[in-house]
């Protein structure tokens, strides 16, 4: 005879296993909406990276994605763990820390990558900056010697 106990835990079990499998398809499906606005600005963005640097333009897009990704699936664990009773909660507790540190870490990979990559176009314009403020010492000198000339010197 199964005592109390364990027909609970088979019970809670059963639940468990019909709430993952209901939510899966949820979670394939699911992306994180955002505005046609920042829509467009993400097309320019990534665009402007396949003109300058296609396979760059590619890990963005993959890191992109990945991010999303962890993202779908934290906000997924998250509405289970929540919908559960205290009872489950428990049992979501690992998933949910594993998908936070997934999000944590491909949110890291991306902020890794758009830091490279605005220091190098930081170097780009300081170099740009330096080859600017010589033409206009140079300028400043050559208008001296031309101003010495008008005055007959």
């Amino acid at each position: 005879m199964i005592n109390l106990r364990a027909a609970r835990t088979i019970g809670l079990g059963a639940t468990l296993v019909g709430v993952l499998f209901a939510s899966v398809p949820g979670v394939l499906a699911q992306r994180p909406g955002r505005g046609g606005a920042d829509d467009e600005r993400e097309r320019a963005f990534v665009e402007a990276l396949r003109r300058e640097d296609p396979a760059d333009a590619e890990r963005y897009v993959a890191l992109r994605d990945a991010r999303g990704q962890a993202i779908a699936e934290l906000q997924s664990i998250q509405a289970r763990y929540g919908a559960a009773g205290s009872e489950l909660r428990p049992l979501f507790l690992g998933q949910l820390k594993d998908a936070q540190r997934r999000y944590a870490e491909s949110s890291l990979a991306l902020l890794d990558f758009l830091d490279a990559r605005d220091r190098r176009a930081l170097t780009r314009y300081q170099e740009e900056i330096s080859r600017i403020n010589r033409l206009l010492e140079e300028h400043t000198r050559g208008r001296a010697e031309l101003e010495k000339l008008l005055r007959g010197e």
